[in-house]
């Protein structure tokens, strides 16, 4: 019997994500947003896509909660988006009430899934479906570490005019400007990217990963990024669904690491069928530790705001 998933919201990240899950045929989906008709249309026109793509799962829109019962693992994409000039915080109180409402209603059809979150600002948002929950920690995952070493691996690669597979590294912290690249732990294939490029331009190119949410929302004016979101997402899932034990950065549950406690900060995970499996704690220099603690004590702020 295949997996079920469930997307929440059938906007551009949401249908992105939902077309990438069924062209990789990791479970049936189901696509539910308010608005009627939406979810209904873009389901059917991928579920018709499928006898040309060659992919055999099911697709359902729908408007109606019951529809995803039983869902393996749901993915939470709905909210008000970023416009330009409007930073992830100002996005906190409009998307609080969403996040709360949608995931008590989630967790009422399906008790035993994992959550993947995606809505911003991505780390209260994160925390508000952790409490509405009330799972445990490893069930609660939030989508942003993955996105934000795309975009930075992508900036090396363009950089050093190298494949994109040449080039690891990891992006720690909050999903927004006080995230925390850690260049002394990327590698272009085996190599310290600091041997390779000036600390001036690794600086600018951390900056841009920074900003790479906005960059793009400048660009589109009336949206914001999804393919690289989605394609994050999709990431995620495939490692859950078939057990990888994939060390990703993901937005976790923190009860001491890091020296942190009581917040969902990114930091390296394991991904499996438990979902985080477990978190790994990496050497950090006074330097890095202090740039996390800060990027956390932004998250805290957001989090005491709505009191999660």
């Amino acid at each position: 019997m295949r997996k079920k998933i469930t997307v929440v919201g059938a906007g551009n990240v949401g249908a992105t994500t939902a077309h990438r899950l069924v062209d990789k045929q990791l479970a049936d989906v189901v696509l539910i947003d308010i608005l009627e008709g939406v979810p209904q249309g873009k389901g059917l026109d991928l579920l018709e896509a499928g006898p040309i793509e060659g992919y055999d799962v099911h697709i359902k829109g729908t408007n109606d909660y019951a529809d995803t019962a039983n869902s393996n693992l749901v993915v939470m994409t709905a909210g008000f988006p970023r416009k330009p000039g409007m930073s992830r915080d100002d996005l906190l109180k409009a998307n609080y009430d969403v996040v709360k409402g949608t995931i008590e209603k989630i967790v009422n059809y399906s008790p035993d899934c994992i959550l993947i979150v995606v809505t911003n600002p991505l780390d209260a948002m994160t925390q508000t479906a952790f409490r509405a929950s009330g799972f445990s920690r490893n069930r609660v995952i939030g989508m942003a570490g993955v996105l934000d070493a795309a975009r930075y691996r992508t900036f090396i690669a363009e950089a050093l005019n190298v494949s994109v597979e040449n080039v690891h590294g990891f992006v720690l912290g909050g999903h927004g400007d006080t995230m925390v690249p850690v260049p002394r732990y990327t590698s272009v294939a085996g190599i310290p990217v600091t041997e390779l490029l000036p600390k001036e331009q690794l600086d600018a190119i951390i900056t841009r990963t920074r900003n790479g949410g906005a960059e793009i929302v400048n660009f589109l004016k009336t949206g914001s990024a999804y393919y690289a979101p989605s394609a994050a997402i999709v990431e995620m899932v495939d490692a859950i669904f078939n057990d990888r034990k994939k060390i990703l950065p993901c937005t976790a549950y923190l009860e001491g690491e890091y020296g942190i406690k009581g917040l969902f900060v990114g930091v390296p995970v394991k991904l499996g069928a438990r979902g985080i499996e477990q978190i790994l704690e990496i050497k950090l220099t006074p330097e890095e530790q202090a740039a996390l603690q800060k990027s956390a004590d932004a998250v805290k702020e957001l989090t005491a705001v709505i009191g999660v």
